[in-house]
C-alpha cells in the first residue's frame, strides 16, 4: 500500500497528542508525516526529533512542496478557515481540525474553492466513528428500543478553563471547541436531515476565566424525527452517568464511552394494549389503586473497546485515505461539518454573549 505523505499544521494538543499520536502508533501503516509545521521553535525542535521529518515555521512554505497527499489544519480554531481556505486554492487536500469554519458560509465556501481546485476537504469529525456512537446506532437499528422518541447527548463536567479556549475571538468556547461532537452525532442520529433547527438553546459564561460560553443546552428538532437533548456544561460534578441516553417505545439505552446499558420489551405482543376505563380504579377488595402493570424487561450489559482517539481516528484516516489517495467519496461528508457549524451558529445567534476580550 502506497503512504499517504502528511503534513501537519499545529503541535498543540491536536496536533501533537491526537494526530500525531495516531501517526506514531503501531496503528498507523498507511500513513507517513513528511513535514510539520509550527510557529513555536522549541515545539518545532520537538516534532524534528520526534517524527523525524522536515519542519517549518510558516504553512506558506508548503505551496511549492510536490510530496505532500493531505495537510492537516490543527492551527488555533479561529485559523482554521483562512489557512485551509488558503491551501485548497494552491491545490492541496485539506483535513481541518475543528470546529470547521466560524460560521455557515465559510464552511460552504471551503468547499466550494476544493471542487473549484479540484482538491478534497474533510472536517475531522471522528467522533462518528466513535466505538460507543457505532454500538448506538446499530442498537437503534436494531429495532429493540421500538421507535426511538428522544435522544439525549451530555458531554459535561465539572472544571474550569483560562486558555485561548475561553475566548470568543478565537471562535472558542464549549459549543465551538466541544459541540462538534454532540451536535455532529445528533444530526447524523437525525440522518442529516436538512430540516433540522434549533427549538432551543442556552448559552452561558459560569466558570471559565474567558467571555465564550461553557454552559450549553441545546434541543434540535426535525419533522418526524426524535428530539435532541444535548448538553456541554462545565458545572457537572455528576455527569459519568451517560454520554448517550436513547429513549424508545419499547426500552432505554444508556451509555457511556466505556460501557452500556439496554433494557427492553422484548416481545411486546405479550402486553396487548389495554382499553381505556374512565373511572376509578380499584383493587378486589374495592380500595383505590394506582394505574399499573408489571412488564418484563430483557436487560443487557457489556464493556465497550476503544474510543474517539484511538480506533475512531484509525477508521477517520482510512476514510480519508481512500478518498485522498483512491478518489472514493468521502463518508463524513464536508456539509456535514457545515451543518454542524449551521447549528453552533444558530445557538450563538440566539444567545448573544458580551465580548470581554479582543
Amino acid at each position: 500500500m502506497k503512504k499517504m505523505r502528511v503534513a501537519i499544521i499545529g503541535q498543540g494538543r491536536s496536533g501533537r497528542n491526537i494526530h500525531g499520536k495516531f501517526f506514531k502508533s503501531d496503528n498507523n501503516d498507511f500513513c507517513e508525516v513528511v513535514c510539520i509545521v509550527e510557529s513555536d521553535n522549541e515545539r518545532r525542535i520537538k516534532a524534528a526529533a520526534e517524527f523525524g521529518c522536515d519542519t517549518l515555521s510558516d504553512y506558506r512554505e508548503l505551496f511549492d512542496r510536490k510530496d505532500i497527499d493531505v495537510v492537516v489544519n490543527a492551527s488555533y480554531s479561529q485559523m482554521h478557515y483562512e489557512i485551509t481556505k488558503n491551501l485548497l486554492s494552491h491545490g492541496f487536500n485539506v483535513l481541518s481540525e475543528k470546529p470547521f469554519g466560524r460560521s455557515y458560509y465559510e464552511c460552504m465556501d471551503l468547499i466550494h474553492t476544493a471542487k473549484k481546485n479540484g482538491t478534497v476537504v474533510a472536517a475531522f469529525h471522528q467522533s462518528l466513528y466513535s466505538p460507543a456512537f457505532l454500538n448506538v446506532k446499530k442498537i437503534i437499528a436494531s429495532g429493540k428500543l421500538g421507535d426511538v422518541i428522544q435522544i439525549n447527548l451530555k458531554y459535561s463536567g465539572f472544571a474550569r478553563r483560562w486558555d485561548w479556549q475561553t475566548l470568543q475571538s478565537c471562535c472558542a468556547g464549549g459549543v465551538y471547541n466541544t459541540g462538534p461532537h454532540p451536535v455532529g452525532q445528533a444530526l447524523d442520529l437525525l440522518s442529516w436531515d436538512k430540516d433540522a433547527r434549533v427549538a432551543f438553546s442556552s448559552l452561558r459564561t459560569v466558570l471559565t476565566s474567558g467571555d465564550s460560553d461553557d454552559y450549553g443546552k441545546i434541543i434540535l428538532t426535525a419533522p418526524g424525527k426524535p428530539a435532541v437533548d444535548i448538553e456541554i456544561i462545565s458545572a457537572d460534578a455528576f455527569s459519568g452517568d451517560y454520554v448517550f441516553k436513547i429513549f424508545g417505545t419499547k426500552g432505554t439505552l444508556i451509555s457511556t464511552n466505556q460501557e452500556y446499558t439496554l433494557k427492553y420489551i422484548d416481545d411486546f405482543s405479550a402486553y396487548p394494549e389495554r382499553p381505556v376505563i374512565r373511572k376509578s380504579l380499584s383493587d378486589d377488595s374495592g380500595n383505590p389503586v394506582y394505574c399499573s402493570e408489571k412488564l418484563n424487561f430483557t436487560e443487557e450489559h457489556e464493556k465497550i473497546v476503544g474510543s474517539s482517539f484511538d480506533v475512531a481516528v484509525k477508521d477517520f484516516y482510512k476514510m480519508l485515505y481512500n478518498s485522498v489517495m483512491l478518489g472514493e467519496e468521502l463518508d463524513i461528508k464536508a456539509e456535514y461539518a457545515a451543518q454542524v457549524i449551521g447549528i453552533i451558529e444558530a445557538c450563538h445567534a440566539q444567545n448573544p454573549l458580551p465580548v470581554k476580550f479582543d
